[in-house]
């Protein structure tokens, strides 16, 4: 049996073979055997030791690993063992970003143990006829369960019984008010889940009132069960940093070899073929391999990523995903939940209308006449609000909204409490849609009753106005209208009171010739700072979404204020989404701004809509619904303080501060961290060109047969040593001012988008020329071959300590401060020093194929280096002249 709000309740029991008095306890126990316990199931996960093996399966790390066995087998056939060092630095590069990916992936999954401890550990049901505790995992579906105020419901259950019962679903459906609950009502199979006001759903809290119900479905057959099923099935997205990574790492992986076999054939041609050309042939053809290969790529971006990340955490936003921080920076769509998220998930009091003074409101202390306060006494004494020690509110949202109020304007709540003591109350329920209480206030007996307005108004025979009591008019009755419709257009939550000062002996009559008082609205309204998130989101071309399990007018409304919702735009529910196929769904999303009474499915759909226009989307949330569509997302934003332990489990960021304008924050830090690595990029493949080009024209054009050019290790040392340490002081360079004024790039666009790919060849070329020039003076003008190596050695892992300013900015170097960046300038200066020591002590230059140089050598090799320079701002300033024609 499905829908079970459709079902009458003797279906019901009928179904499951029950009764009103509960299963008999054999049969719940054959029930609990043959259905299994009330808890989520969590898929088998693999061990620790597979999931390290998964982080080795990305091209690049493949890349590193073939270069760190070539390396080694370089050392042994070379027999210069002490090189196997370089081997074991880029096989722990490798195990140290596996690790490094473990423990981000450990992190990120452990939404299933939040689901799993969400259930209450115990509930009361009816077994045998008598009401007992149980666990909460031992209920079986047909057993009948009592809920009482503050029961967290432990399972789905249709409802047999009820009195005044509301329920704070927020959790789950979003909206921020508790759901009234009746059991009597029988329901179209097509309800959306927050308006079956004859079902209960397991992880709900019972806010007021009491029920009791027959349930219908346990663990995994939840709703709650049903979020952890698609928790399970979502599968991981690959951020667009990780598909460039992938990209490039490919294109490398098909050049090394490429060129290493050219290389080798080419060499073996020109050398002839012997065993001895043969093995100087695969030297050479490593060496390319190793140089092509930029080691420190996967590290270098890692540890961008993780200064991110701590760059983030200082600005409230928690980061457990790695890769996400790039993702956030070409974030083109946010879907944001309404409640909790973008508003600040409590009921607040907006408006109060009189028929003296009309529409108002106040935030001081004053009242103009006896029906103001009287509006404000009776809003407080009819109501079932505590107010604790500590001066917190407890009750339900609407009526501490109305006590919160009174308290603002300096009201003084327990003397009021204590001055007008309550002597008799007519609960509120749903069919009546009125709450009474009979006060004895100042000496007199007084009735104040609160409910809808337009059930009031028919109650009411007179009307206060100013300080007087006088018979309620027909152009009365149309004013109070008028300020209800206009209340009620602006979303917000309407009340009425009225007063009863005589005949109240009669208890049955209390709700009878009333005495209209006034009207007072109230909406969970936006935080103060959402509104110019919006409008940063909208400069930055970025499009915030509102999804929400709220009432569709009460989500526009929000929407308008905050700037979401616009002229052109669209605004939808739930059920008039299931109605759309896919085609006419995706015709109009580019103007749907708001959709609201969505669940948890739908929240899936519009995510997997907006994917599949190939946009990055972000999801933010703080409930059990939210989850799925968090996790699917390519970005999960979660709420720290009022977001559910399964949010934030599924979520790739937590915001600690609840802030939707900390997501701004994030967007720009994503914007700088990819940029960054894009100069760390360019930086490293323009020195990779520059070796590999170095080591190709050398063995082709210029090497005598026997000659090495670059060996491995100096190739090596360069890589690991001297590019690294500038690499990642690119990484901490500061965000353009203007990075938030443009759209973001689009998640297919190249890593090399722009003049990157144009300026790695050009720079590559460029330290190219430079390299073989110094080489070339070393070895035909100065010299030998030897001298000639070592002025290239130097020449070239100078030229990139130079270099590594160049990239700082695509505008001139000069144009700001070129020593602001201090991690850039302590590596330059560490990267001199690694320079110096295989090249100046003896015994290590032996190692490397190093020899000494004069003075001279040194200039003229250091000079070659510095020219890289003035070299690139020629080619920056023709560059920007092209830029500005356009």
């Amino acid at each position: 049996m499905k829908n079970f709000q459709s079902k009458s309740i003797d279906e019901v029991i009928s179904y499951y073979k029950t009764s009103e008095s509960g299963l008999s306890s054999k049969r719940a126990e054959q029930l609990l055997e043959k259905n299994g316990k009330n808890k989520l199931v969590e898929t088998k996960r693999k061990n620790w030791f597979m999931r390290f093996l998964d982080q080795m399966k990305d091209v690049m790390i493949i890349v590193l690993l073939i270069a760190s066995l070539v390396s080694g087998i370089l050392a042994v056939i070379e027999k210069k063992y002490i090189d196997l060092v370089d081997s074991g630095i880029i096989l722990l590069i490798v195990i140290i970003n596996a690790i490094i990916g473990l423990i981000q992936e450990n992190k990120a999954n452990n939404a299933m143990e939040a689901l799993k401890n969400m259930n209450k550990p115990y509930a009361k049901v009816l077994r045998d006829g008598e009401i007992i505790k149980i666990k909460s995992e031992d209920i079986v579906v047909g057993d009948i369960v009592v809920l009482e105020a503050g029961d967290i419901v432990p399972a789905d259950i249709r409802l047999i019984d009820s009195a005044s019962l509301k329920i704070e679903e927020s959790a789950l459906t979003g909206e921020s008010v508790p759901s009234e609950k009746n059991h009597n009502v029988i329901l179209s199979d097509t309800t959306p889940l927050g308006d079956r006001k004859n079902m209960v759903y397991s992880s709900g809290v019972v806010a007021y009132g009491r029920g009791k119900g027959v349930v219908v479905a346990v663990g995994m057959d939840t709703e709650v069960g049903k979020i952890a099923t698609m928790l399970n099935e979502s599968k991981e997205n690959q951020t667009p940093l990780q598909g460039q990574l992938a990209k490039t790492a490919k294109l490398l992986s098909i050049l090394v070899l490429g060129i290493a076999l050219v290389i080798f054939v080419a060499s073996i041609v020109k050398n002839g073929l012997t065993t001895e050309s043969i093995s100087n042939s695969f030297m050479t053809a490593v060496a390319i391999a190793v140089a092509a290969i930029p080691e420190g790529l996967p590290a270098v971006v890692t540890i961008v990523l993780a200064i991110g990340v701590k760059r983030m955490s200082e600005k409230k936003a928690i980061v457990k995903n790695l890769p996400a921080v790039e993702t956030l920076g070409c974030c083109q769509v946010i879907c944001s939940d309404k409640t909790g998220t973008l508003t600040i998930n409590k009921m607040t009091v907006k408006q109060l209308f009189t028929i003296s003074q009309g529409l108002f409101y106040k935030s001081e202390s004053s009242h103009n006449s006896d029906c103001e306060r009287t509006l404000i006494e009776g809003l407080v004494l009819c109501n079932d609000t505590v107010e604790n020690s500590d001066d917190t509110l407890v009750g339900d949202p609407t009526e501490t909204a109305l006590v919160a109020y009174a308290k603002l304007i300096g009201t003084n709540i327990k003397i009021l409490n204590k001055e007008a003591p309550r002597l008799y109350e007519i609960p509120f329920d749903s069919k009546r849609k009125l709450m009474t209480t009979l006060n004895s206030t100042r000496g007199k007996n007084i009735s104040y009753t609160k409910g809808a307005v337009d059930v009031i108004l028919n109650r009411c025979t007179h009307i206060m106005h100013e300080n007087e009591i006088r018979p309620i008019t027909e152009d009365d009755i149309l004013v109070i209208k008028q300020a209800n419709k206009q209340m009620a257009d602006s979303a917000l939550r309407v009340l009425g009171l009225a007063i009863k000062t005589s005949n109240l002996t009669n208890k049955a009559n209390l709700e009878e010739g009333l005495t209209f008082v006034g009207i007072v609205g109230m909406i969970d309204p936006p935080r103060k700072e959402v509104k110019a998130a919006v409008a940063t989101c909208n400069k930055a071309g970025m499009r915030a979404i509102m999804i929400t399990g709220d009432h569709l007018d009460t989500a526009v409304a929000i929407a308008k204020e905050i700037g979401i919702y616009k002229k052109d735009s669209l605004a939808i529910t739930g059920a008039e989404l299931d109605k759309l196929s896919d085609k006419e769904f995706h015709k109009n999303l580019h103007r749907y701004s708001v959709f609201a009474r969505v669940s948890p499915e739908n929240k899936v759909r519009i995510v997997q809509a907006f994917k599949s226009f190939n946009m990055i989307v972000a999801m933010t949330g703080d409930g059990v619904n939210d989850a799925p569509s968090i996790k699917i997302a390519d970005v999960g934003v979660g709420m720290g303080i009022t977001g559910t332990d399964v949010s934030k489990g599924a979520a790739d960021m937590v915001l600690a501060d609840d802030n939707f304008a900390t997501i701004v924050a994030a967007v720009e830090e994503g914007r700088k961290v990819y940029s960054n690595i894009q100069k760390a990029v360019k930086y490293l493949l323009s020195a990779n060109i520059a070796e590999v080009l170095c080591l190709f024209i050398s063995t082709i054009f210029l090497l005598a047969p026997g000659q090495e050019f670059l060996s491995a290790v100096m190739i090596l040392w360069i890589n690991l040593v001297t590019d690294s340490f500038p690499a990642l002081a690119l990484g901490c360079e500061k965000a353009d001012k203007d990075i938030m004024d443009y759209p973001p790039r689009k998640s297919g666009s190249s890593l090399f988008a722009g003049n990157t790919g144009k300026d790695i060849i050009i720079q590559g070329l460029m330290q190219t020329i430079l390299t073989m020039l110094s080489y070339c003076i070393g070895h035909y003008v100065m010299g030998n071959h030897e001298i000639g190596v070592t002025m290239a050695f130097i020449t070239l892992a100078l030229i990139q300590l130079f270099h590594s300013y160049n990239t700082k900015s695509n505008h001139s170097l000069f144009s700001r401060n070129p020593l602001d960046n201090k991690l850039l300038n302590i590596a330059f200066l560490v990267g001199i020093i690694f320079i110096l020591i295989p090249t100046l002590i003896p015994f290590i230059a032996g190692f490397f194929g190093a020899v000494p140089l004069t003075l001279t050598q040194w200039i003229i090799a250091v000079g070659c280096s510095i020219a890289i320079i003035p070299m690139v701002e020629i080619q920056k300033i023709i560059e920007n002249k092209k830029v500005k024609r356009k």
